[in-house]
C-alpha cells in the first residue's frame, strides 16, 4: 500500500477506538447496560449494527471464493449460513418471541422456559457452556479470515515460529478488544453504525468499478482447490457463470474439495432444510442479543427488516470482486486460491487512496463481527455462570470486571485454535454443519413441544456437541450433510432420552412461558387454560406468522439474487427476479408489515379445569 493508504487505515482505527471509548461510562452502569444497552438503543441502530456484524472478512472471502469458482450458483451453497437466511424467521416471529422473555442471554431464557429448579439450572449451565464453545469456534473462524486478509496488506513478518497471518489476526483482535471490553454493547452498536457508512461507501465504489471497467469475457478459467494441497484451473463461460438459476448437478473434478457439492440440487435442499430448522428454533450469540435489547415487538420486526435489506448489499460487492478476479486472471493467469481472490483483487486492481478506504472498510466489517461475538459470548459467563452460581451477591463493579476478563480469555482461546485450522471453509463448514447442527434439535423443540424438559435440552445439546467434536477428530473430510446427520441424530436421541427420563416441567412454569411467548406447536393442555377470546387472538397471530414466513424466506433469497444480477448485468434474469421480489414484498406488506403494531392483549387469569 501507499503512504496515503496506511494513513487512512490508521486514522480509521483511531476513530473506532475513540468512538468505543466514548461509550465506556454508559456501559459501566451495570451488566444490563454492558450487554443490552439498557434496552434503549433505537431499532435502526440495532439493525445497522447487525448488518455490520454479519459482514465479516472471513465470510466475505468464502462467499467470494464460491462465486469466483462456481459463478452465481456459489450463492446457493452459502444458504448454509452465509446468506443469513435465518433473518427471515427472526423478522416474522422468532425475534419477537425472544424479546418477550425479557432476559439477557439464551441461557437465562432456559430458566424462563424450564423453571428455576434443578432441570432449569442444568439447562442453563449447558446452554451457557455450549454458546461459549461456539463463540470460541467463531472467533477462530474470524481470526483466520482476517489474518489472511490483513496479512496480505500490512506486511507483518512471521516471528517466534508463528505465521504472519497469526500476528495480523492478533493485531485486529487487540484493536477491536480495546473498545469492546471498555464499552460493551453501547460501543459495539455505535461503532458498528459508524463502520456501516464506511462499508457502504466501499461497496458502491467497487460495484461501479466492476461494472464499468471489468466486463467478463465470453470464456475464461477459474480455479478450485484440490484435496491434499494445490489447485486446478477449469474453463467456464460467461453465460453459465452469471446464471442465477442453479443446476441440479455440478461437474467439479473428483479430487477437488468442492466435489462434495456435485450433487448440487440435493445440497441446496439440505441447506434449506437445515436453515428452516435453525430459523424455526431461533439463534443465539450476537444475533439474538439484538432482539433481547429491542424495545417492543414492532421494533424487533423493524430491526430485522432493516438488517436484512442492508445485508443484501453484501452480495453485489462479492459478485463485483469475483468478476474483477476473473478478468485479472485473463490478464496474468488465473488466481489459484479462491479464498485469496478478495485480497489479490484489492491489492492489484484498486487505486491508491481508495485502497486504503476499502481495506479500512473491510477491517471495519471484521471488527464489527468480532466485537459483537465477543460481547455476546462474555455475557454467558458473567450472567449465567458467575453471577448465577459462583457469586450471586456480586456487585455491579465485580460483574463488569468479569465481563471484561471473560472477553479477553474467550478471545485468547479462539486465537490459539487458529494454529491448527487449515483454511476458512474448513472451520466454517464444521461450525455450520456439525457443531451448530448439534444444537439444532433441542433448540427447535424447546419452542414447540411442551413435554420437553430441561434435562432433555441438556442431554440433547451435550450429545450433539460431543458427536460434532468426535466427527471433527475421526471423520474430518466427510461431506457436510453426513456431518449434519451424525450431529442431529445424536442430539435427537439424547434429547428424547433426557426428556422421558425425568418428569415434565411444572405446568405453572409452562403456562407463564406460553402466556408471554405465545408460540405455535404442541401446547394443547396449556392453551386450554387460557380464555377463548385470548386463544382466538393468539391463533390469528400464529396463522399470520406462518403464512408470512412462506413469503419472507423466498423474499430474502430473491432480493439478494436481484442485486447480484445487476452487477453481473444479467438483465434478462433481473427482470423476472425483480417481478417476483415486488410480488413477495406486496404479500409481506399486507400479511405482516401492517400488523407489526398489533399485539395480543393477554388475560393473565387461567381458566380453571
Amino acid at each position: 500500500m501507499a503512504v496515503i493508504d496506511y494513513i487512512i487505515v490508521v486514522v480509521y482505527l483511531l476513530a473506532m477506538i475513540l468512538v468505543g471509548l466514548y461509550f465506556q461510562k454508559k456501559a459501566s452502569g451495570g451488566i444490563d447496560s454492558y450487554f443490552l444497552g439498557k434496552r434503549g438503543i433505537p431499532w435502526w441502530a440495532l439493525g445497522a449494527s447487525g448488518m455490520s456484524s454479519n459482514f465479516d472478512i472471513s465470510g466475505t472471502m468464502i462467499n467470494t471464493a464460491f462465486i469466483f469458482a462456481l459463478g452465481a450458483s456459489g450463492f446457493f451453497i452459502e444458504i448454509r449460513g452465509g446468506v443469513t437466511l435465518i433473518m427471515a424467521f427472526l423478522m416474522i416471529f422468532q425475534g419477537k418471541w425472544n424479546r418477550r422473555a425479557l432476559v439477557m442471554t439464551l441461557a437465562e431464557w432456559m430458566r424462563f422456559r424450564f423453571g428455576s429448579d434443578r432441570q432449569g439450572n442444568v439447562a442453563r449451565i449447558i446452554a451457557a457452556f455450549s454458546v461459549i464453545i461456539t463463540t470460541i469456534a467463531m472467533i477462530t473462524y474470524f481470526a483466520i479470515g482476517s489474518g489472511k486478509f490483513v496479512g496480505e496488506f500490512l506486511g507483518i513478518p512471521a516471528f517466534w515460529g508463528l505465521s504472519s497471518q497469526f500476528w495480523a489476526a492478533t493485531l485486529m483482535i487487540v484493536l477491536s478488544m480495546i473498545y469492546t471490553v471498555a464499552s460493551g454493547l453501547f460501543g459495539v452498536v455505535w461503532t458498528d453504525v459508524f463502520q456501516g457508512f464506511l462499508i457502504f461507501g466501499t461497496i458502491i465504489f467497487i460495484c461501479i468499478l466492476a461494472i464499468v471497467s471489468f466486463p467478463l469475457p465470453e470464456t475464461f478459467n477459474v480455479s478450485v482447490p484440490i484435496r491434499g494441497g494445490g489447485f486446478r484451473a477449469i474453463e467456464t463461460t460467461r453465460e453459465a457463470w452469471t446464471s442465477m438459476i442453479p443446476e441440479w448437478t455440478l461437474n467439479m473434478p473428483a479430487d477437488s474439495t468442492y466435489s462434495i457439492y456435485n450433487l448440487f440440487g440435493i445440497a441446496i435442499l439440505f441447506y434449506l432444510i437445515k436453515v428452516t430448522i435453525e430459523g424455526s428454533g431461533g439463534t443465539s450469540q450476537y444475533m439474538i442479543q439484538r432482539f433481547f435489547a429491542s424495545r417492543s415487538d414492532r421494533e424487533s420486526g423493524l430491526l430485522s427488516m432493516f438488517w436484512t435489506v442492508l445485508l443484501s448489499f453484501r452480495w453485489p460487492f462479492v459478485a463485483a470482486i469475483a468478476m474483477m478476479g476473473v478478468v485479472l486472471g485473463t490478464q496474468q493467469g488465473v488466481i489459484e486460491d479462491p479464498e485469496a481472490v478478495l485480497p489479490v483483487v484489492i491489492n492489484q486492481l484498486v487505486p491508491i487512496g481508495i485502497k486504503g478506504l476499502l481495506i479500512a472498510g473491510l477491517m471495519a466489517a471484521a471488527m464489527s463481527t468480532f466485537d459483537s461475538t465477543v460481547n455476546a459470548g462474555a455475557a454467558y459467563w458473567v450472567k449465567d455462570i458467575y453471577q448465577a452460581y459462583l457469586n450471586p451477591k456480586a456487585t455491579e463493579k465485580q460483574l463488569i470486571f468479569h465481563s471484561r476478563w471473560a472477553s479477553i480469555i474467550i478471545v485468547g482461546l479462539g486465537l490459539a485454535f487458529t494454529l491448527v485450522i487449515r483454511n476458512i471453509n474448513e472451520i466454517w463448514g464444521w461450525i455450520t454443519s456439525s457443531l451448530g447442527a448439534g444444537l439444532l434439535i433441542p433448540t427447535l423443540a424447546r419452542w414447540y413441544w411442551w413435554r420437553m424438559n430441561g434435562y432433555g435440552f441438556a442431554a440433547g445439546t451435550v450429545a450433539g456437541m460431543v458427536a460434532a467434536v468426535l466427527q471433527r477428530i475421526f471423520l474430518p473430510d466427510i461431506p457436510e450433510y453426513f456431518a449434519f446427520i451424525i450431529a442431529t441424530l445424536s442430539s435427537l436421541v439424547g434429547m428424547i432420552v433426557g426428556t422421558y427420563a425425568a418428569k415434565p416441567t411444572d405446568d405453572s412454569v409452562l403456562f407463564e412461558f406460553y402466556k408471554r411467548t405465545r408460540p405455535f406447536g404442541f401446547w394443547k393442555h396449556i392453551r386450554e387454560r387460557l380464555p377463548q377470546h385470548t386463544l382466538e387472538a393468539i391463533n390469528k397471530e400464529n396463522r399470520r406468522d406462518i403464512l408470512s414466513t412462506f413469503f419472507a424466506v423466498p423474499w430474502q433469497i430473491v432480493m439478494f439474487l436481484t442485486v447480484m444480477a445487476v452487477v453481473m448485468q444479467r438483465w434478462d434474469q433481473f427482470i423476472w427476479l425483480l417481478t417476483i421480489f415486488v410480488l413477495l414484498s406486496i404479500g409481506l406488506y399486507f400479511n405482516w408489515y401492517r400488523h407489526l403494531s398489533t399485539e395480543v392483549k393477554m388475560d393473565s387469569t387461567p381458566v380453571e379445569n
